[in-house]
């Protein structure tokens, strides 16, 4: 497996230009960086081709995140937004293959952060959302890209909150790039037992997320590593671990992710660096065996 980091972990905003972190992640080990699609469509191609150049010169995998908006997602009851969100995953997928990305995750069914103030439909969201991912699911396809649906907890979105109902939504998506996605801060929340739901998702497991159950780095927590680690290999994933560590108050990131206190403890960026290496030897040790 390879393992990468969310580069957001170091910044505030979502809008954050992520191409200044890929050599550093490179010098600290890693061998993937997750960045955030959201404001993708807003680069030139020029600056997609530094990009995707530097991501070669430095041997690193490029994967990609997001939550569509509320005003383009796939399985809104308004015909219009749903069509909207057809044309932004178009015009994103585009762009990332750009950068030669072959995994998108999120809740690419729907939007994120939900809005809990309206009515929750679960089962028209479901319906939609199957309907919306098979729409896009050859386009994606085509470019050689796979569509990980994440699986988040009852707080961040109602559709999927299982892996179990993740592998149903998937199956009735019915892609071969159609994958699931996992995340261990969610399954803490949700998950019964963190390796039956792994073996759950078994060879649909497409992308992984690591980090402990406040959000910190892995190994500076609570969770069940070795539990962890052992369901994966039991399952023979080969993809990514990409930790997604949120330790930072502020700006539109600690706001969306809820980070109201500073779980870095005055750390600098040299010691956020440090806690990241000292993360990816532990990743390293305890998931791949």
């Amino acid at each position: 497996m390879k393992h990468g980091i969310y580069y957001s972990y170091w910044e505030h905003e979502w809008s954050a230009k992520f191409g200044p972190y890929i050599e550093k992640v490179a010098k600290l080990g890693f061998d993937v960086i997750e960045v955030a699609a959201h404001h993708i469509n807003e680069y030139s191609d020029a600056e997609l081709a530094a990009i995707k150049q530097s991501a070669i010169d430095n041997n690193i995998i490029l994967t990609a995140g997001i939550g569509p908006s509320k005003n383009s997602y796939l399985s809104s009851p308004d015909a219009a937004v749903r069509a909207a969100g057809k044309a932004f995953f178009e015009q994103t997928l585009t762009n990332v293959a750009k950068l030669d990305i072959k995994t998108i995750g999120g809740a690419l069914h729907s939007y994120w952060p939900v809005d809990y103030s309206q009515t929750v439909d679960k089962e028209g969201d479901w319906a939609r959302g199957v309907e919306g991912i098979h729409g896009i699911a050859d386009f994606a396809n085509n470019l050689g890209i796979n569509l990980c649906i994440e699986v988040l907890n009852r707080f961040e979105n109602h559709v999927l909150n299982t892996a179990a109902e993740g592998v149903a939504f998937v199956k009735q998506v019915d892609k071969p790039n159609v994958k699931v996605m996992l995340d261990t801060f969610h399954m803490n929340i949700e998950e019964d037992s963190f390796g039956d739901a792994i073996r759950t998702a078994g060879t649909l497991l497409g992308h992984f997320h690591t980090g402990e159950s406040n959000r910190r780095v892995p190994g500076k927590g609570r969770m069940p590593w070795h539990e962890i680690g052992t369901a994966l290999r039991e399952i023979n994933y080969t993809g990514s671990v990409v930790m997604e560590p949120f330790v930072k108050t502020g700006g539109t990131i600690g706001s969306d992710i809820r980070v109201w206190r500073d779980l870095t403890n005055g750390a600098d960026e040299a010691k956020l660096d440090e806690d990241a290496r000292h993360s990816l030897a532990f990743s390293r040790f305890v998931l791949g065996g």
